[in-house]
């Protein structure tokens, strides 16, 4: 009988590798890999929006920023700084180094910057300088801020604030430099070391009638010594703390008074300060 076959039987969709490609080149199934790949990365975009804000919300609970300091920029961790601090809505500029100064000047008129401010140039640029017998600041109109020391600490987290819209810098007043050495006083707070005194004196008074109460009228009690005996101490340690307050501060006014003498007496940038006749040295700036 004549053959009549003319080659082999083709193979049959089950026969085929996994791997084969399909007509149109792309392995079978490989479509709905792709629209699965797109549709996760849709998916997450949505939950990586929604843990930024959970974030931001939990930053803005957390900290206080009307009354942000260097101690909440040293907890504040990258993700939270980024979260509250977003770089398109910062300000920049010269409108930035206007809102850093006056910051600053109301900080310094408050005592919670120890420093001088001043107005310094690089590459033609206006730059704010703020130095201190311990360390020195220098801040661009970018927002960046280099230096060393105390004061660097300080003013870190002020320009940070000036560089967000919400907030609202104060206006600061026109006697806002530091003061004179001999215009400090020795101590503050003695509306409260007196308040404190008074009620030492009324502790004292109450356990020593009585002690005299219960050896006069011959008490068959012992309350009433020992009640006498523990108004006594405490009277006695209210004394001692005022006392011990009164010296503390007596030792940071006169602290703060050498510091302050010691700025005026210098009557020139301390050695430190890379800065020359107004200008930025960017050589000693980076060594």
């Amino acid at each position: 009988m004549e053959d009549t076959s003319t080659g082999p039987e083709p193979a049959s969709q089950s026969d085929r590798a996994p791997d084969e490609p399909d007509g149109d080149g792309s392995p079978e199934g490989g479509a709905s890999h792709g629209n699965g790949d797109a549709s996760d990365a849709a998916s997450d975009a949505p939950d990586a929006a929604d843990d930024l804000a959970a974030l931001r919300e939990r930053v803005d609970e957390e900290y206080d920023f009307d009354d942000f300091g260097p101690a909440d920029m040293a907890r504040m961790s990258a993700e939270e700084w980024d979260a509250a601090f977003d770089p398109d809505s910062w300000i920049t500029g010269d409108r930035l180094l206007d809102r850093a100064e006056a910051e600053l000047k109301s900080r310094i008129a408050r005592r919670e910057v120890f420093g001088v401010l001043e107005h310094v140039h690089e590459d033609g640029d206006d730059r704010l300088l703020v130095y201190s017998d311990e360390g020195y600041v220098i801040v661009r109109p970018t927002g960046e801020v280099t230096g060393q020391g105390t004061v660097l600490r300080d003013v870190e987290p002020i320009v940070a604030l000036a560089a967000m819209e919400s907030y609202d810098v104060p206006e600061p007043p026109d006697d806002w430099s530091l003061p004179h050495p001999d215009t400090v006083p020795e101590g503050s707070g003695e509306f409260g070391n007196l308040m404190i005194q008074v009620i030492a004196v009324v502790q004292v008074l109450a356990g020593a009638a009585l002690l005299v109460a219960s050896l006069v009228a011959d008490l068959n009690t012992i309350v009433a010594p020992v009640m006498g005996i523990v108004f006594l101490l405490i009277g006695l340690l209210l004394f001692v703390m005022v006392a011990n307050a009164r010296l503390s501060d007596r030792f940071r006014s006169e602290e703060y008074r050498e510091r302050l003498r010691a700025l005026r007496q210098a009557k020139e940038r301390p050695d430190f300060v890379p800065v020359e006749g107004g200008v930025v040295n960017e050589e000693e700036q980076d060594e």
